[in-house]
């Protein structure tokens, strides 16, 4: 006679679909794999530790493609096969290949970075932290309950952390890590209180039953219910790096080894934006009239403080080039927190988040590419001004036009095709929702970017003061250039293969 527990025991095993998983977890176990090679690895050998990331994060990147034939859950309730905490959807493939495609690419930079080092980083650990944040921001945008999201965020960040201050004895490393580490602890603090909170509302930790429970609040949990909102959203602003919580950035850039400045650039974004869509548009939408107001202003705020923090450096300070691209990452954000925005005030929500993730797609290429040419540049001017850049087409002209290219895209001006229409996109959301006045402060905020990039750009093709030094570049970083650079002209070429790809139920 079987025991009253068994019954119990057999309801709460759940089945595993491992092939929804694959992604982050190949990223994980590659991780662990490279952690542990490292004490066996000799020291002359340590690239096969960076060539065995390279691979595990193409591994996880290739196991993407069996998962679009159809949405996939799993760790679902035994008593409702509908409520999951892992949904593999179009929403969650798109941003998982934008996240470990970027972390590929930030891998490929690592690579000549760690070699151009001289022991001045710990391979073993530096690998080991990259691909466990990679799956972290792979484990995000497929997390269906708070928890799950709150834990995939810190798996993302923390490594992060360590990865901007693990240089040996660069003081401006470790003030960057430190700064970097203490503003994040409290705006996921403040999260997790707001979690809290929509819990003790609710009852619930899934965001589907969140969704349904909120609407019915209790009238004395109503205050409750808003307060969590609000600070929920405090910890997802701070990742997205939305004004005011922007402040770490140019440091937290400046004082990172050059591929993990690109990677916070577009990796840690996508992470933010992710769960800020999850939160927002599928959690709460019955409480647009909270949030849609919050994200409204961030996103002016955001684009504005960026863009003139970016207008505001001079070419001859010292690390100005990665000070420029860290308040221009500041300025996109404002861009890619408009459709979210207008989300909240559109009838097609669905929409409105495409707009973003498109808008994500474009700026994660061109922007990485930004980072692959500073990091060639970098190797033989280690202050990375702009004024370095001087002259570049007379030493590097491919790598002169590739940069110019991307800044161009950034810029969302010919013939960087796939910026303009990214910006489109984005102007269109905002109008459809009837928020003309943030599309008049967007179009203010790309005049003002038009300047810098420009400038930036004139600067390539002037006559280089000395004799041009020519730039050796390392297979790594030709094939990160490369990649990006195809990608970009492919989608300038094509910018309707974004729309496509992202233009589908997201959820």
């Amino acid at each position: 006679m079987s025991s009253p527990a068994q019954p119990l025991a057999a309801s709460l095993v759940q089945s595993v679909d491992w092939l929804a998983i694959a992604p982050p977890t190949i990223a994980a176990v590659v991780a662990l794999v490279v952690l542990v090679a490292d004490l066996f690895v000799a020291e002359n050998r340590k690239a096969l530790l960076g060539w065995t990331s390279v691979a595990g994060l193409a591994a996880a990147t290739l196991m993407l493609l069996p998962l679009l034939d159809g949405d996939r859950s799993t760790f679902c309730l035994t008593g409702d096969a509908t409520v999951c905490s892992y949904t593999a959807d179009r929403f969650t493939l798109v941003i998982q290949f934008l996240v470990l495609g970027g972390a590929l690419l930030a891998a490929l930079l690592s690579v000549t970075a760690l070699k151009d080092a001289r022991k001045e980083l710990p391979e073993g650990e530096y690998w080991f932290l990259l691909l466990s944040s990679a799956a972290g921001a792979a484990l995000l945008p497929a997390s269906r309950d708070l928890a799950t999201l709150i834990v995939a965020l810190e798996v993302a960040s923390l490594p992060a952390f360590a990865l901007v201050g693990l240089r040996y004895g660069d003081r401006k490393s470790s003030e960057a890590a430190l700064k970097f580490f203490l503003s994040s602890v409290t705006a996921t603090a403040v999260s997790l209180m707001g979690i809290s909170f929509l819990y003790a509302s609710t009852g619930t930790l899934y965001l589907t039953q969140v969704a349904d429970r909120i609407e019915n609040v209790d009238g004395q949990l109503h205050t409750l219910a808003q307060t969590g909102v609000v600070l929920t959203l405090v910890g997802f602003a701070f990742k997205t790096a939305a004004v005011p919580f922007h402040f770490w950035v140019p440091d937290t850039y400046v004082g990172a080894p050059l591929p993990i400045a690109a990677y916070l650039s577009v990796i840690g974004k996508a992470v933010g934006f992710s769960g800020l869509i999850l939160v927002t548009v599928v959690a709460l939408p019955s409480y647009a009239d909270v949030w849609g107001p919050a994200l409204v202003a961030l996103a002016a705020l955001t684009m504005t403080v960026g863009n003139v923090g970016a207008l505001r450096q001079q070419a001859t300070r010292v690390y100005s080039a990665v000070r420029l691209l860290a308040w221009s990452s500041v300025g996109q954000a404002g861009y890619l927190l408009v459709p979210i925005a207008a989300a909240a005030y559109s009838g097609d929500a669905e929409k409105s988040i495409g707009s973003t993730v498109a808008y994500a797609l474009m700026y994660g290429a061109v922007n990485l590419g930004a980072f692959a040419v500073a990091a060639l540049v970098g190797r033989t001017k280690s202050l990375n001004r702009v004024s370095d850049y001087r002259g570049l087409y007379a030493s590097s002209p491919l790598s002169a036009l590739l940069l110019a290219f991307f800044l161009l895209c950034l810029a969302g001006l010919p013939p960087g095709i796939i910026g303009l229409f990214a910006k489109v996109t984005v102007f269109s959301a905002a109008v459809d929702a009837g928020l003309g006045w943030l599309a008049v402060i967007m179009a203010v905020n790309v005049v003002i970017a038009l300047f810098y990039y420009l400038q930036w750009t004139a600067l390539l093709f002037r006559a280089p003061e000395g004799e041009p030094e020519k730039h050796r570049v390392p297979a790594p970083l030709t094939a990160a250039i490369a990649l990006t650079g195809v990608l970009g002209i492919v989608l300038s070429g094509a910018p309707q293969l974004v729309l496509r790809f992202t233009d589908t139920a997201l959820f």
